[in-house]
């Protein structure tokens, strides 16, 4: 009996190829709860979260019975993609009217970095309520935009990174961080919302 533990997902997938069904096993176990957690984010809905799982993995297990997975050493990236590709096919006929989307060529000259902020403890409260309140904000942001801000600030992905998952440029990675700002920071005004974070 194999030992999977040492294996990278990479090296299981290309086992699993070779007729390995226990290695395929290891993989679910190893991604299913990432790939769901995040799954759920963007959909908000637990049964249409199941459903874009199972498909996720029923899509996995069709490309690589195909052999139209190489190791890159990119198995989660690879994983996710196919996760948001299902999710953002459901979507395409429900985007909101009311939500400004993001162009192909966007005006990014007013995208600023994030500052980098020191918390301390007498304001761990009022900033807790604020992270609560943005939260609440970005599960009413259309899927593209909500899943862009998922990855950068709950999975500490770079733009690139998220560009390369989702399979758009780095522009509109950057773009639709732009809209979900600007649509967070409307909602914000429009529900008199206090977005500061104390220092």
């Amino acid at each position: 009996m194999k030992n999977y533990d040492g294996m990278t997902d990479e090296t299981l997938a290309l086992l699993y190829v070779g007729g390995d069904n226990r290695a395929f096993d290891e993989l679910l176990t190893r991604n299913q709860q990432k790939l769901y957690s995040y799954i759920l984010f963007v959909v908000r809905d637990p049964e249409l979260a199941n459903d874009v799982f199972q498909d996720t993995f029923v899509k996995v297990i069709t490309r690589l019975q195909e052999g139209k997975y190489t190791d890159s050493g990119k198995f989660e990236f690879w994983l996710t993609r196919i996760a948001h590709n299902i999710i953002m096919d459901s979507y395409r006929q429900q985007q909101s009217e009311h939500i400004v989307e993001p162009t192909e060529d966007n005006d990014l000259s007013n995208l600023r970095s994030e500052d980098v902020m020191d918390i301390n403890r007498e304001n761990e409260y009022v900033n807790a309520q604020v992270m609560k309140d943005v939260r609440h904000m970005m599960e009413a942001l259309p899927a593209p935009q909500r899943e862009v801000v998922y990855m950068r600030y709950y999975q500490d992905l770079s733009f690139k990174e998220i560009a390369e998952m989702t399979g758009v440029s780095i522009n509109t990675s950057l773009g639709r961080m732009r809209y979900a700002l600007i649509n967070m920071r409307r909602m914000a005004k429009q529900h008199n919302i206090q977005l500061s974070l104390e220092v």
